[in-house]
């Protein structure tokens, strides 16, 4: 696969795995790096009066070096500011040595409109804050409005967790290579990039498959072989059956809206479990989704005995209350001792958390944490939003040093569930420590009952047997996806609809 994100010691050790095998020496991948880079700018910016290339004292430096060199073959005006000397025989100092060009003190870094910047100072590797000569170049050259050609990744953008470390160019363009780094992916490091391009500099898939790699980008191939197709003599029971909790009938709204995106994701079946004082509110809306009441524990669990539902989702509309977690603390224990007592037993196989509940269980999440490791205990998704996320594991949150990806990972640890940790850069990750980051969301998702109709998708691939993992980061792209492509005016009741030719496609991948 090509989805893998690698963090710096992750590239660094492919590098070295790459050496290692042959026939491909370091400076031999310096050199088709910086080739890379080199043709990404003469494509890119023809008529650029002056390259200004600036580079560090390691190998990204070193890069550097090789682009200058190439730049100033090709008839190209190029100046090197450097940073500092690279390291003795280093690959850097070998690429430093085969460059004509004298450097100057990045110090003294100027440049003049209609020239363009080669960063080459750090790449992903940086693991502290950007000050001195460096933000200054920064500044010099934002203040200038001056094109920006990334090498790897913006100097200043951790590679490992997307947060800018003090100071940050704002690139153009990003040249990359073998695989993308999780700070390409990940706010506000994302912003920094402008387009990536990945370049192919001889690191084979057989040194990455080495690597075990457990980060990825969320893109289809990361779960296409599993997505659910119906077979010739499916029914809808075999397609398989969400039931959705709703609420009080001020709030069946993101119930029904749940419902509706798990029907449209291909469960067979969805059934509205429903308060009796909601019951005439949702038979007024509803009508291929089936509708049931269940107001107590004991109603549940007829509804599981008589149905067998695969998958649930528990939290829209339910309302932020400490009764609304003690439910689902007793439902999930519920499941998990039907499930011991009997293989016909009331059971589910997944159960999905999101909105009102994840408020409701921060009173108790231990509790929570707990049930969720019973034996037989149904497979948990928890969707927080950053509030959300907070209010449940607010420790994990509260410590600034972690990304984004590392708080989703700590917290799916935690909690032996699939975190959908959302946002921009939405991550979803696994108990067993796998975690992808999504990149094709759209600020059109961001209104009302978006996350409701999110749940839905999530509980209509897991009915369908899709595994936790791949199943919810099918759902958390088609999501985006479908969002995307529908754009401005979006609202929440378009997204189920907008699905379909998203489906379509997939479909006929498979």
């Amino acid at each position: 696969m090509s989805n893998e994100l690698l963090v710096p010691s992750e590239m660094n050790e492919a590098d070295r795995l790459t050496v290692a095998a042959g026939p491909a020496d370091g400076i031999g991948l310096m050199r088709r790096a910086g080739q890379a880079v080199a043709a990404e700018v003469l494509k890119r910016y023809p008529s650029a009066t002056h390259v200004h290339v600036l580079c560090g004292p390691g190998n990204n430096g070193g890069d550097g070096y090789v682009v200058a060199r190439i730049l100033a073959d090709s008839g190209v005006r190029t100046t090197i500011w450097a940073s500092g000397a690279p390291r003795p025989e280093s690959d850097a100092e070998l690429a430093a040595a085969q460059c004509s060009i004298k450097p100057r003190p990045l110090s003294g870094f100027d440049a003049a409109t209609g020239s363009i910047v080669v960063d080459a100072l750090y790449g992903a590797g940086l693991s502290k804050s950007l000050s001195g000569d460096a933000a200054k170049a920064i500044d010099t050259a934002t203040a200038l409005g001056l094109p920006v050609i990334a090498v790897d990744l913006p100097s200043g953008v951790s590679g490992a967790g997307g947060e800018i470390l003090g100071r940050a160019f704002r690139a153009e363009i990003t040249v990359t290579f073998a695989r993308k780094k999780p700070g390409h992916l990940l706010l506000p490091g994302r912003g920094q990039c402008g387009e990536i391009v990945l370049a192919d500099i001889g690191i084979g898939d057989d040194i990455i498959a080495q690597l075990a790699v457990s980060t990825f980008e969320n893109v289809p191939n990361l779960w296409l072989q599993e997505f659910p197709v119906p077979a010739v003599d499916a029914h809808k029971y075999k397609r398989g059956h969400v039931g959705v909790f709703s609420g009080g009938p001020s709030a069946t709204g993101a119930a029904r809206l749940s419902a509706l995106a798990a029907a449209r994701s291909g469960a067979g079946a969805v059934t509205v479990l429903s308060p009796a004082n909601a019951m005439q509110v949702n038979a007024t809306h509803l009508t291929s989704i089936m509708l049931r009441q269940a107001g107590s524990l004991g109603e549940v669990q007829e509804f599981l005995m008589a149905r067998h539902p695969e998958a649930l989702v528990f939290g829209p509309g339910l309302g932020p209350k400490p009764k609304v977690g003690d439910f689902a603390l007793q439902l999930i224990k519920a499941l998990a001792d039907g499930a011991r007592a009997s293989a016909t037993a009331s059971h589910a196989d997944a159960i999905v958390l999101d909105a009102d509940a994840i408020t409701s269980l921060a009173h108790q999440p231990q509790a929570l944490f707990e049930v969720a490791r019973q034996p037989n205990a149904p497979a948990l998704v928890i969707t927080p939003h950053e509030g959300e996320f907070g209010r449940l594991f607010p420790d994990i949150a509260g410590v600034m040093t972690l990304s984004k990806l590392a708080k989703a990972r700590a917290a799916a640890a935690r909690a032996n569930a699939v975190i959908v940790y959302k946002g921009a850069d939405t991550v979803i990750a696994a108990p067993d420590g796998r975690a992808a980051i999504n990149s094709n969301g759209a600020p059109w998702l961001a209104t009302a009952g978006s996350g409701d109709v999110l749940s839905g998708i999530i509980a209509g691939l897991l009915a369908q047997a899709m595994p936790p993992f791949e199943g919810t980061c099918a759902a958390v792209w088609l999501h985006a996806e479908a969002g995307s492509r529908f754009g401005p005016g979006l609202i929440a009741e378009d997204l189920p609809l907008a699905l379909v030719p998203v489906l379509r496609e997939l479909f006929e991948a498979r």
